[in-house]
């Protein structure tokens, strides 16, 4: 559509519709970037709407900038550099994703939530609205709140996804574990990896810990 202006190193890929006022390739508003050929890269299928802006990469950050397919991006959310952003995700309206977010396939942030950057959003993970968003993510959970915390399994997101009823319940009794027994993350996680979980609980854990040994519960933090 008329009036979106596309700017530097940007690749889109096909049958993406961009509505009028986005802003896509602009330099990242970070001032150690340098004007290097940096990247913004999008996938095919995506819904942008009006007044997103999303910046290419930095230098000392990867470069790059990037997004999967059949995404939809509501009015005025802003991608900085550096973010990855898989598939299939909906991002509400007035999302601020700070620099070096990563959102895996599957996840929904709701309407005007702002996330830290370096924080990582988990596979179908669902972010309720107006939530400041400081650690990881963990998939398969609903996360809400300032500063947010899981609340309960994204028991609709995974349904509409195609989970079963078996894994549902298998996240379920995870969840109860790790956030509602009491006892010390790290231990219930430890307990869970020598039992063997499998499956969506097993990367539930993985991810988990990854939080707990990451910089601040951000993986991604260097």
């Amino acid at each position: 559509m008329g009036s979106v202006t596309v700017m530097g190193n940007t690749t889109i890929g096909e049958r993406n519709i961009v509505y009028p006022y986005c802003v896509l390739g602009a330099p990242p508003q970070d001032l150690k970037y340098l004007g290097g050929d940096t990247r913004l890269e999008i996938g095919s299928d995506n819904i942008i709407r009006e007044h997103v802006t999303m910046n290419v990469g930095t230098e000392s950050g990867g470069a790059l900038t990037s997004m999967g397919d059949a995404n939809l991006l509501m009015c005025a959310c802003h991608v900085a550099h550096d973010c990855h952003i898989g598939s299939r995700c909906v991002i509400s309206n007035q999302v601020l994703l700070a620099g070096h977010v990563r959102i895996y396939d599957g996840a929904v942030l709701s309407g005007a939530v702002a996330i830290h950057h370096f924080v990582t959003v988990g596979e179908y993970a669902f972010i309720g609205g107006l939530s400041r968003v400081v650690q990881d993510v963990a998939p398969f959970l609903v996360t809400e709140g300032s500063p947010a915390a899981a609340r309960k399994v994204n028991v609709v997101g995974l349904r509409r996804n195609g989970f079963g009823a078996e894994a549902i319940e298998r996240l379920e009794r995870a969840f109860r574990l790790i956030f509602r027994s009491g006892e010390v993350m790290s231990k219930v996680l430890g307990e869970m990896r020598r039992e063997g979980a499998t499956d969506e609980v097993a990367r539930l854990v993985e991810f988990l810990q990854n939080r707990l040994d990451g910089k601040h519960g951000r993986a991604l933090q260097p």
